[in-house]
């Protein structure tokens, strides 16, 4: 629906993810790719929804330049906040396996920060989902992360994948919002922009 609305306005969507990507063809949303490479570092007095949202604004920083009139460029970032800290994507199996055991028998919150920007104007909207994992054993820890190597996500896991099938027992929150974008916010906020032009 959003489509028939967009009229002239051209989406560009500043992420590799998969994911973020498959959300926009669900949606309808008719859109472009553009990737810059960024530092993704941030000041560390940042917490929680402070540190997604300052991400996606400086992933932003690296494009706006480049944009056109009717462009709206989408850039996107996911924090997984648990015992006051941000867990980011995991280096190496060890590290992986640390965050998996710390998530194991916890809620955690994973938040994901979009930011929409044109060369008039520019908003951050985010979104905070509650997350409880089972208690998970070394076995089943193990088992995922040499099957699914999750090196790419933020916490070291994907709740579509395995170890959400078997291990998260509690949601409060937006699904899509965990696998890395609020479809909702996403679709309010671009009906907002484009209905008001």
């Amino acid at each position: 629906m959003l489509q028939k609305y967009l009229g002239a306005h051209t989406i560009v969507l500043a992420s590799g993810s998969p994911r973020r990507q498959q959300f926009f063809k669900d949606l309808q949303i008719p859109f472009e790719v553009r990737l810059k490479p960024v530092d993704e570092i941030y000041p560390s007095h940042l917490k929680g929804a402070e540190i997604s949202d300052y991400l996606a604004v400086l992933k932003a920083q690296a494009l706006i330049t480049d944009l056109a009139p009717k462009e709206i460029l989408i850039t996107s970032d996911t924090v997984v906040w648990h015992q006051q800290k941000s867990l980011a994507k995991p280096e190496n199996k060890n590290e992986a396996y640390a965050m998996l055991k710390s998530l194991s028998n916890n809620q955690h919150q994973v938040i994901t920060s979009v930011c929409f920007t044109t060369i008039d104007q520019q908003q951050v909207q985010h979104y905070s989902t509650d997350v409880r994992f089972k208690k998970l054993t070394d076995e089943e820890i193990w088992y995922y992360i040499e099957q699914y190597s999750p090196f790419d996500k933020a916490g070291s896991y994907g709740i579509q994948e395995w170890i959400g099938h078997i291990g998260i027992t509690e949601i409060k929150g937006s699904y899509n919002s965990v696998m890395g974008l609020p479809t909702h916010i996403l679709y309010k906020t671009l009906m907002a922009m484009v209905s008001s032009q």
